[in-house]
């Protein structure tokens, strides 16, 4: 099968979409499909053309990393989209900004058009009634709608009213993200692991905000993986409450040393405001390492007591708690084994392969 996706933005960028559709990509090419993914040109030292783990990666021009240069990017990359539309048996739009260019290349042959929603970009924008009947438009043109997490689903069903919208959680590439070796040597205090972007909607402020309480009771360290334009304004608010020695700012660092990172915390947090199905913390998961995370989006769907455990979002003190009561728990292993099992079983990257090419091969009436 000939596999075309659309993504706007693709490795080196940092980022669960990211890593989902390289995931995806790679599971595809490993069982013999061709794939090609059309992104956008955003870092200018990367080639326009490579091949990544069996796939092809066109990447196109790309203005700013903006909602405008978002816009601009998709049409932009519609004549490269077209040309590779011309031999695919399906084409894959991953996020509302790609649904546009997925359809126009989807004129060439008449190939079906397959759109997966995700972030919170889709749900602010479904709260704005200028955008409503925009994104309405979107979710009736493909042929078969996919969500990250329940409730995206649910909004994108409430958006264009008889529409399916499927919810498929992100895979994670157990193979990878295994138990093991921590990257960091040990430094006496437990570790708490962040791998969130700083930016607003990822609440790390409020992991900032908590940890003053958290180590009155456990001696503690927070290890934040991940860069964004919240980070001076973290790291001030870290010096003014008396705790930027139990913080470290790692900064952005390639998914290659993800694996090694997430292990090195007992438990990994996630304060997030506004969410879909995170792959970082089920890439956590897949480490043995139980998670803690807030009572948002589609966290609550893979996280809970068995596995973790979740706190109300932009909340300090219930986060405190629960991080507490959770590193005090004589069955934090046994949680952290829980949790892979889980991911192993539900949202392995093959079970989500598999599901792909089982829609794939429905609409483009091939036979398995």
């Amino acid at each position: 099968m000939k596999i075309l996706v659309h993504c706007v933005y693709f490795r080196p960028e940092v980022g669960g979409l990211e890593s989902h559709v390289h995931q995806l990509c790679k599971g595809f090419a490993r069982r013999g499909h061709e794939v090609d993914l059309v992104t956008s040109h955003s870092r200018k030292s990367t080639p326009k053309h490579e091949v990544i783990d069996g796939f092809d990666v066109w990447r196109t021009w790309f203005p700013s990393r903006s909602p405008t240069g978002w816009i601009l990017h998709a049409l932009g990359s519609v004549p490269r989209l077209r040309e590779r539309a011309r031999t695919a048996n399906v084409i894959h739009a991953q996020a509302f900004a790609s649904v546009v260019p997925g359809a126009l290349a989807r004129r060439v042959r008449g190939a079906p058009l397959v759109v997966t929603y995700h972030t919170s970009h889709f749900l602010r924008r479904a709260t704005k009634p200028r955008w409503r009947p925009v994104l309405a438009r979107l979710v009736r043109m493909a042929d078969h709608n996919l969500a990250a997490s329940r409730e995206i689903a649910s909004v994108a069903e409430s958006l264009a009213p008889g529409v399916r919208v499927e919810a498929l959680t992100n895979g994670v590439d157990t193979e990878v993200f295994t138990p093991g070796e921590s990257a960091l040597p040990s430094g006496g205090r437990v570790r708490l692991v962040v791998p969130r972007r700083l930016f607003e909607k990822n609440g790390v402020e409020f992991l900032v905000r908590a940890m003053p309480r958290i180590v009155e009771r456990v001696d503690v360290e927070a290890l934040l993986v991940g860069d964004g334009p919240e980070r001076g304004r973290l790291e001030a608010l870290a010096k003014d409450l008396g705790v930027a020695d139990r913080i470290r700012f790692l900064g952005a660092r390639p998914y290659e040393e993800m694996p090694g990172l997430v292990r090195s915390g007992a438990v990994a947090v996630f304060p997030s405001l506004m969410e879909a199905t995170s792959v970082a913390a089920l890439e956590s998961m897949a480490c043995e390492v139980p998670v803690a995370a807030s009572r948002v989006g589609g966290l609550p769907e893979i996280v809970d007591e068995e596995v973790g455990t979740l706190f109300e979002p932009a909340d300090p003190e219930d986060l405190a708690k629960s991080v507490i009561r959770l590193l005090s728990s004589p069955d934090l292993s046994e949680r952290g084994a829980r949790a892979r099992r889980r991911v192993v079983e539900r949202w392995s990257n093959d079970r989500l392969v598999d599901r792909h090419l089982e829609i794939y091969r429905s609409l483009a009436g091939l036979r398995a």
